[in-house]
C-alpha cells in the first residue's frame, strides 16, 4: 500500500529542493492520512482545488503554488482557515515544489514549456540544467515577433501579450522562465536571446524590451506553469501505482 512518507521522500529526492533557496516551504505542507491511492495534481491550492480534491476522493493533493509564503501573514485566519481546515478535515496531504520544479530538467516548467513550443533547448543562462531557472532555446523555424507570439498563443491556448523591440527582426535564440519572471529580461537579453517569454509583466518590462531590444512575450502566469506539476503527478503515479487527475482552475492571470 503506498505510503504518504514514501511518495514526499521520492519527490524529495527527485527535485532535490535543498538546492534552492525558496519563499515558501517546498515539500509536504499539511499532513494527511498514511496511505495514498489517488493523487489531484493543479498549479494552486486555491479553494476550489481543495474542493475537487474532497469531491474526487484524493488523498493528497500536489501543487505548484502551496501555502506559507516568506512575508505573508502568519496567522491562519480567514481564507487561509478555509483552505487548511478543508485539508484538515477530510484528512488530504498537501504537497507542494516551487522553485525545484520549475528548475527540473525532464519534469519541471521550464522543461514542459520548452518542450510544448517546440524549442531546441541550448541551456540554462544561469546554470546547469535541472539548477538554473532562465532557459535558452532555438525556434523550430524562422519566426518575427509577432508569429512567435502566434505560435505561443496557439499552444497555450491564450494570446500572449506582445512588446516588440523596435527595429528587432528575426527571432532565432528565445529564453524563457515560467510564472513572474519578467525581471530576468536584462539577464535574457544579456544571454543573447532575441525574445523572452514569461508569465507576467510589469510597468518596467516595457521599457526594458524596447530600449535593450529584445521582444518580450507575456504568455500569463498561471498558463505557463500547468504543465510541469502535471508531468510530477504522472511520474509519482507511475512509480507508485496510483491513480492521478490534474484539475487546471481557470485564471486569466
Amino acid at each position: 500500500m503506498p505510503n504518504r512518507d514514501d511518495l514526499v521522500a521520492a519527490c524529495n529526492r527527485e527535485l532535490s529542493p535543498e538546492r534552492f533557496k525558496d519563499y515558501t516551504v517546498n515539500g509536504l505542507q499539511v499532513e494527511g492520512r498514511e496511505s495514498v491511492h489517488r493523487v489531484l495534481s493543479g498549479v494552486t491550492a486555491c479553494q476550489a482545488l481543495l474542493d475537487e480534491a474532497v469531491d474526487w476522493q484524493a488523498d493528497l493533493v500536489l501543487v505548484h503554488h502551496g501555502f506559507f509564503w516568506k512575508n505573508e501573514p502568519v496567522a491562519i485566519t480567514g481564507m487561509k482557515r478555509r483552505r487548511i481546515r478543508t485539508l484538515l478535515a477530510h484528512d488530504i496531504s498537501l504537497l507542494a515544489y516551487h522553485l525545484p520544479l520549475d528548475a527540473h530538467a525532464t519534469l519541471g516548467n521550464n522543461a514542459e514549456l520548452g518542450r510544448l513550443l517546440g524549442f531546441k533547448f541550448q541551456g540554462c543562462a544561469d546554470g546547469e540544467p535541472g539548477e538554473g531557472l532562465l532557459w535558452l532555446g532555438a525556434t523550430h523555424a524562422t519566426l518575427d515577433a509577432r508569429g512567435l507570439a502566434a505560435h505561443v498563443g496557439d499552444r497555450l491556448g491564450r494570446e500572449p501579450l506582445l512588446v516588440e523591440a523596435p527595429g528587432k527582426g528575426e527571432v532565432r535564440c528565445v529564453a524563457w522562465c515560467t510564472g513572474g519572471a519578467q525581471d530576468m529580461i536584462t539577464a535574457a537579453w544579456e544571454a543573447g536571446a532575441d525574445a523572452f517569454i514569461s508569465g507576467e509583466i510589469s510597468e518596467r518590462t516595457t521599457h526594458l524590451a524596447r530600449e535593450l531590444g529584445i521582444h518580450y512575450l507575456a504568455a500569463g502566469h498561471h498558463a505557463t506553469e500547468r504543465y510541469g506539476v502535471q508531468m510530477l503527478g504522472e511520474w509519482l503515479a507511475g512509480e507508485f501505482g496510483l491513480a492521478h487527475r490534474f484539475v487546471d482552475i481557470d485564471n486569466p492571470a
